[in-house]
């Protein structure tokens, strides 16, 4: 078990986190990073994202940074980075932890952060009439998570969670990296995004890379090296 002693401005350790989920899956995938942080003595809160519109999402993330005591490290997967990067601007967020995620700018959607960068053909969306998507059921263990076992993908597929796709084209208003210091988890082996475009969003909010050899579902399959660096975050952010 390691000490926290991050100082903030007040005079407070950082010994909060708060977890925020992507599209196509809950919070329970945190799993493993909740519990590897929480041995490590920290209180972790997990938002459970609706995945209904952009606004609905920050509003959930704001409701638990709304209960934390004191600063806390904000830490999102996926489109779930998108979601961080307007809610960070909450007072309580200390830091910021893009595990494979999107980090729009101000007056950016998350759709345009794939422009110009090459497509990802494993990661495949299927959109219903609705307008809510699934990532198709035959790509899912090669799109989204290819370093987990058969049982545990066919699980992660079963019990995905639609997303509307709306969300996408929604511009951030407020980029929380410009103002809050930042750290990005990059899978290496990520099939849903782009390595140069994940590489390009972090450099971008000047965040502090871990290149990790792992899937999009990184925060499951390598929960420690992802809490290692929201330790680091949370002993080092300001």
């Amino acid at each position: 078990m390691t000490e926290n002693v991050t100082i903030t401005k007040a005079g407070q350790k950082v010994t909060n986190v708060v977890l925020v989920h992507g599209a196509f899956t809950d919070g329970a995938g945190w799993r493993g990073v909740y519990e590897n942080l929480t041995a490590r003595g920290y209180k972790v809160s997990i938002v459970q994202n609706p995945l209904t519109s952009l606004e609905d999402d920050v509003a959930a993330t704001r409701r638990v940074l709304d209960q934390q005591d004191g600063p806390s490290i904000l830490v999102g997967h996926s489109w779930g980075g998108t979601v961080i990067t307007e809610a960070g601007v909450h007072p309580n967020v200390a830091g910021l932890v893009y595990v494979s995620a999107l980090a729009p700018d101000t007056g950016e959607t998350a759709a345009e952060q794939y422009e110009g960068f090459a497509e990802t053909p494993d990661f495949v969306i299927d959109v219903g009439d609705d307008g809510y998507g699934y990532i198709n059921r035959h790509k899912f263990k090669a799109g989204f998570a290819h370093d987990t076992s058969d049982a545990d993908a066919a699980f992660l597929r079963d019990s995905q969670v639609p997303i509307n796709m709306a969300v996408f084209a929604t511009p951030v208003t407020n980029a929380a990296w410009r103002n809050k210091p930042s750290w990005a988890v990059i899978a290496t082996e990520d099939r849903a995004f782009d390595q140069a475009m994940l590489q390009h969003m972090a450099k971008r909010a000047n965040a502090a890379i871990t290149e990790v050899a792992a899937s999009h579902a990184v925060f499951l399959t390598q929960p420690e090296a992802v809490a290692d660096t929201i330790d680091e975050a949370a002993r080092t952010a300001a």
